[in-house]
């Protein structure tokens, strides 16, 4: 199967971004258009709803919404084509604040637009190009993560994955599912964590292994531990969305209750991420901002509701494992061992 693209740029006289609603998998496939004339505040919406999900691919879906801002500015005189975009990277920042790629992309943004001085014209394909090259970028950046990571695991090997760490997290490709790809010849089995309560592993991760034929069994997150205790889980990869100067990492809820299972069975945790990830500016996990979403999605899911009416709820996205029970970093550049604040400083520095 062809690499599943979870973003696309379509030009014209009123360009558009389409973008595969990852809420409606996988029932059916369908693409949400996001044109020129609603600028970057269409794509906070898309971020901020789901639509789009994953920290590469909500990074690459805000520069392409800084270029669509940038197509509906570019009549205007540049000095008020900048205030505007100056808006539309404030809006774009507060859709989700967990995963860091997305802060990264708009500093990219920013950096391009301070740099320019030409017209409005010539800003909106200064703005489109790069975020073009940031799409391919990011589908290099995964195969790279993939290759490294394919060498981290024996024949045979039958890997657990938590959320979706896929093509449809990233420009395409993916992470943690990247380095599956990559290990394919010797992957036995992926066990695929349904990831309560916005269920991405089973809707999006089974998925996308069955669009390649790839062996995998759904499972409910608590079961994960009674596969590690039967000896049928030989490595654990994860993604991220914010791995701090610590080694600590951010990734969706669920995650730290793995790492410790992993740890008491003396199996590798391994997460997978690009080094954009990697935030030396936050000293460690209780510095990450934790995304609190709505209760709705812990009540019922698609319009069936289980729980009480009024029952209080708590509704984490992301939670935060610490550096000392992951294995590894998988990068694009290399494997980062037993990560910490030297370590990660040191490879960062190379």
């Amino acid at each position: 199967m062809p690499d599943i693209q979870t973003l696309r740029w379509i030009p014209g006289a009123i360009p558009a971004l389409e973008l595969i609603d990852q809420r409606v998998l996988p029932r059916r496939l369908e693409w949400r258009s996001y044109a020129a004339r609603t600028g970057a505040a269409g794509v906070a919406r898309a971020i901020r709803s789901m639509v789009v999900r994953g920290a590469p691919a909500i990074g690459i879906a805000a520069a392409y919404g800084m270029a669509l801002e940038a197509a509906r500015q570019r009549h205007r005189p540049i000095a008020a084509a900048r205030v505007a975009l100056a808006g539309a990277a404030q809006a774009l920042a507060a859709s989700r604040p967990t995963a860091v790629n997305l802060f990264w992309a708009l500093a990219r943004v920013r950096r391009a637009i301070d740099a320019h001085h030409g017209d409005s014209e010539r800003l909106f394909t200064t703005l489109l190009r790069l975020a073009c090259r940031m799409q391919a970028e990011d589908i290099a950046i995964n195969r790279a993560m993939g290759r490294h990571g394919a060498a981290l695991l024996h024949k045979g090997a039958r890997v657990l994955t938590h959320c979706n760490a896929g093509a449809l997290a990233t420009a395409g490709y993916g992470t943690a599912l990247g380095v599956v790809r990559a290990a394919r010849a010797k992957i036995a089995h992926v066990w695929v964590d349904e990831t309560r309560p916005f269920l991405q592993g089973a809707r999006l991760t089974a998925w996308e292994l069955m669009q390649e034929d790839i062996p995998c069994t759904l499972i409910t997150d608590n079961m994960a531990g009674h596969f590690m205790q039967r000896g049928a889980v030989d490595a654990v990869i994860v993604g991220t969305d914010r791995v701090a100067a610590n080694g600590d990492v951010a990734n969706k809820i669920g995650t730290f209750a793995l790492a410790v299972l992993a740890r008491h069975h003396r199996i590798p945790f391994y997460v997978a991420c690009p080094l954009s990830t990697i935030d030396m500016a936050t000293p460690d996990g209780a510095g990450i901002p934790i995304e609190e979403r709505a209760a709705s999605e812990v009540t019922g899911y698609a319009g069936v509701r289980w729980a009480p009416v009024g029952v209080a709820v708590a509704n984490p996205a992301f939670d935060v494992t610490p550096a000392r029970l992951v294995t590894a970093l998988i990068t694009e550049r290399g494997v980062i061992d037993k990560p910490n604040r030297a370590r990660l400083r040191g490879f960062l520095a190379t």
